[in-house]
């Protein structure tokens, strides 16, 4: 085999496992930054750039516009005064589009002021491994204390605005979008999958703004880098349909299990990146 043909190859390779990870990592409580960071550094590759990381926001993006696509559609109807919809809960909370439009305030005014520090400064692996390790001990205490007595349908401006700022926390990495947000919607007194169902709505606005921002700023530098075509809509395409399994899948599990494998999940991987952080120090680039 050739050295060209083995380095193609290995860039198929690395499209295929971070696309398959994204759409994995994104809608578990189980941080999609720190695995996305941590799978180059564990594997020795390069960061793979701007255009990648583009394909998976999109790639994400489709997954819970998909499977979300008849709620939205509820929403925005409800929204504006239009009752009829498919789904009797969310037709209970009216209001409801405009509770996540205003929960999509924390995280747009922190995601811009410290933009910076969450690509930079904040992606380092003693970061990552505390940040999974704190929330996952905060998701054990929800469990145990949340009561798990209301539907979607009961949110209220209160809830939402307790969730939003919850959002506005994962910008950290190893925070986990799902899982903090989840997280919150428990000590709010939600339904496990209410919450989860709330979270997965209420991310969409922030992953579209995400991919929106992304794909000005690849404008900017002059669009898609030649020979990067193929890996944009092979990884766009697999983490859109690995997402939405994972959205199906997660949202039965909650329906009969609690979080608390998800909670040992996070504690052991922290630990590990923690120990390999202090251990195993790969050269820069």
């Amino acid at each position: 085999m050739r050295y060209d043909d083995f380095f193609v190859i290995m860039s198929l390779l690395q499209v295929v496992v971070l696309a398959v990870v994204q759409g994995f990592t994104e809608f578990l409580p189980i941080s999609s930054s720190a695995h996305l960071a941590l799978a180059p550094w564990l594997l020795g590759w390069q960061d793979q750039g701007l255009t990648f990381d583009i394909a998976l926001h999109f790639g994400t993006l489709a997954a819970v516009v998909i499977y979300f696509f008849r709620d939205w559609v509820q929403l925005i109807a409800q929204g504006f005064g239009f009752r009829r919809g498919h789904d009797a809960e969310l037709a209970r909370n009216p209001r409801l589009l405009w509770l996540l439009a205003a929960a999509s305030v924390p995280v747009g005014v922190f995601g811009y002021l410290l933009k910076e520090q969450a690509e930079n400064s904040w992606r380092n692996p003693l970061l990552i491994g505390g940040m999974l390790i704190g929330v996952g001990v905060l998701m054990w205490i929800a469990e145990r204390a949340g009561k798990r007595q209301r539907e979607i349908g009961g949110v209220t401006f209160a809830d939402a605005m307790v969730i939003g700022a919850a959002q506005a926390v994962a910008i950290v990495p190893g925070t986990s979008r799902s899982g903090i947000t989840i997280t919150a919607g428990l000590f709010r007194g939600m339904k496990r999958e209410a919450a989860a169902r709330f979270s997965f709505l209420l991310s969409t606005p922030a992953i579209a703004a995400a991919a929106a921002k992304a794909f000005l700023d690849l404008r900017e530098r002059g669009g898609i880098e030649p020979g990067m075509g193929a890996p944009f809509v092979l990884g766009m395409t697999l983490s859109a349909l690995t997402g939405c399994l994972v959205i199906a899948f997660f949202l039965r599990y909650l329906r009969r299990h609690s979080l608390h494998f998800f909670v040992y999940y996070r504690i052991v991987f922290g630990i590990i990146v923690i120990a390999l952080a202090i251990f195993f120090r790969r050269p820069a680039g």
